[in-house]
Order: structure tokens, then C-alpha cells, then sequence
């Protein structure tokens, strides 16, 4: 059982449904040494979950969504490893793709009790870096291309929420934004050059609500999936969608999958990237580098 619980609450998510969300959970921590933090801006649950490893906390749990789970893995990594606080999740943003993966459960109660009493399962994490030095890392997913602009289209969608956002910004995607990307690849076991309109690694198989992009991908296996599409038509992406929904785009000869522990990539034009849903690179900025790397093992689950 763990001694000290630092639970991270973005008050944002669900449309501020969390806040009432965390208010009724309060009672089932009080025979803990639990503190509860709110986020205030971007950013902020990463300083918080490096301060609580700092501070000797045993587990660190994020209230909210993928975008506050990926705030928490990415402070927890800033901590040394013997030092890390274990990782809690309670799900209650729109999409949480991270916990869906899990298996955690979606009520809220069920799946803070689950990170109280759970027992560790130790996840692989990976980072990016690009040009200018800058790391993130991310837990489930990164997306280069179209993907990643779906993503950022979703930002100006306010009335639509859940999948039917994400599927929407995707018909936005197909008919704004259709472009093919010049890349070139280095991974630990090939190298290629490509013209593409995506290409997706993958540490879990899911994103975007409900697309199974990378279908083999495994968080605790120590590798990498990615996957590529060409530049295809847009009738013919249109056709992917679905496939994309099941996981059987693989099976299409434009669709290239495979595996790695570190790639590098080089783009003739300016990268969109998202990572576990949040903007690395946008529309306008000048990315055109970056490497991915797995780092084995790196955070400690707390699951029942």
C-alpha cells in the first residue's frame, strides 16, 4: 500500500465535469497521506509530478485525460528511476485511449480504488527529440502528417466531443490538409525514403478515441510499431478510415508496418506532430527532424 498519494486533477477536463468528479472521490483517500493538486496552466502536472518525486512521494495519480496522463509520465521521467513514483490513472477526459488500453476502469471510484490497491506493472515509455534539442516523451502514441493534423484540428471543434470529434477533424484533414511529406527513415534495423502522408509510432495500439493505428503495439513488450501510409488518394483514404477504426489497414499494399527501438526522421518540408494527442509541432512551426527512442520498463503502473 502506498504511503504518501499525490493525485493530479486538471479541472479542465470533461468540460470541467473533473472538478465534481474529484469532490466525490475525496472521501475514498482519507486514510491516506493523499494531497490533491490542480493544474492551473499547460504544463503545470509535469512540475507537479516532478516535484512529487522530489519530495518522496510512492505514487503519483492523474485525474483527468491522455493529455494530463501525458503531462504526469513526462515529469515522473524527469525523476531518476530509483527515485520514481508509481503512476495511477482515473480516467475522465473524452478519450482516454491510455487507460482504455489498460483497462482501467472507466468509473472513476473503481479506478482510483484500483490504483490504491493495485500492484505495479512496469510499462515501457519512449521520447522525441528534434533539431534544436527539444525532448518530450509520450506513453502511447506519436503522429507525424496527417494524424497529427487531425489532432490539431480537433482544437477548434467545440460542440463535438469523444470519437465523433476526432472523426470529424479527420473529413476536415482529407479535404484541407491532404499533403505528402518527403521523409527519410533510419531505424536500429532499416533505412527508406518515402513519400507519405503519415507515419505513426506507436508504444500502444490506439488514439484519437478509437483508431487502432499501430494494431501490434504492446506497452511492455520493449519495442516500438509504427506505420506508414503513402500518399494516397483522397477516395482511397476515405476507404481506409474504417480499416484504421479495426486495425486492418495493414493488409493494403500502401500501408507499411513495422517495428523498431529507435528511428530518426528527416523531412523536406515542415512537420506536424502530435504526441499522446498534444501539439509537439503545429501548423506554422519549422520541425524537420526528429528521433524516437524506447526506454524499456521506465514507469511502474499501479493497477488491481
Amino acid at each position: 500500500m502506498p504511503k504518501k498519494i499525490k493525485l493530479i486533477l486538471n479541472p479542465t477536463t470533461n468540460h470541467g465535469r473533473s472538478v465534481q468528479i474529484a469532490a466525490d472521490l475525496r472521501p475514498l483517500t482519507a486514510e491516506y497521506e493523499a494531497e490533491w493538486s490542480g493544474t492551473d496552466y499547460p504544463g503545470h502536472a509535469i512540475e507537479l509530478a516532478r516535484q512529487a518525486g522530489d519530495e518522496g512521494y510512492d505514487l503519483v495519480i492523474a485525474v483527468g485525460g491522455d493529455g494530463t496522463v501525458h503531462e504526469v509520465v513526462n515529469g515522473l521521467m524527469q525523476v531518476p528511476e530509483n527515485k520514481r513514483p508509481g503512476l495511477g490513472i482515473v480516467p475522465v477526459g473524452s478519450g482516454n485511449d491510455f487507460a482504455h488500453i489498460l483497462g482501467i476502469p472507466t468509473n472513476p471510484a473503481q479506478a482510483l480504488q484500483s490504483a490504491l490497491n493495485g500492484q505495479p506493472r512496469p510499462l515501457d515509455m519512449a521520447s522525441v527529440r528534434d533539431e534544436k534539442n527539444r525532448l518530450e516523451y509520450f506513453n502511447n502514441t506519436i503522429g507525424i502528417g496527417f494524424d497529427a493534423a487531425v489532432n490539431a484540428y480537433t482544437r477548434k471543434i467545440k460542440r463535438i466531443h469523444g470519437f465523433m470529434m476526432y472523426f470529424v477533424a479527420l473529413i476536415q484533414t482529407i479535404f484541407r490538409r491532404f499533403d505528402a511529406l518527403d521523409m527519410h527513415v533510419e531505424t536500429d534495423q532499416e533505412t527508406w525514403d518515402l513519400n507519405a502522408l503519415m507515419l505513426a509510432v506507436g508504444n500502444g495500439p490506439r488514439e484519437g478515441g478509437g483508431f487502432i493505428v499501430t494494431p501490434d503495439a504492446k506497452l511492455d513488450d520493449g519495442i516500438l510499431n509504427y506505420v506508414t501510409i503513402r500518399k494516397i488518394s483522397r477516395l482511397m483514404m476515405l476507404r481506409l478510415v474504417p480499416e484504421v477504426m479495426n486495425g486492418t489497414h495493414g493488409r493494403f499494399k500502401d500501408v507499411h508496418m513495422g517495428t523498431c527501438r529507435r528511428m530518426s526522421v528527416s523531412c523536406k518540408q515542415p512537420l506536424v506532430v502530435h504526441c499522446d494527442g498534444e501539439v509537439y509541432a503545429g501548423f506554422g512551426t519549422d520541425v524537420r527532424q526528429l528521433t524516437i527512442e524506447l526506454y524499456p520498463n521506465a514507469i511502474r503502473l499501479m493497477k488491481a
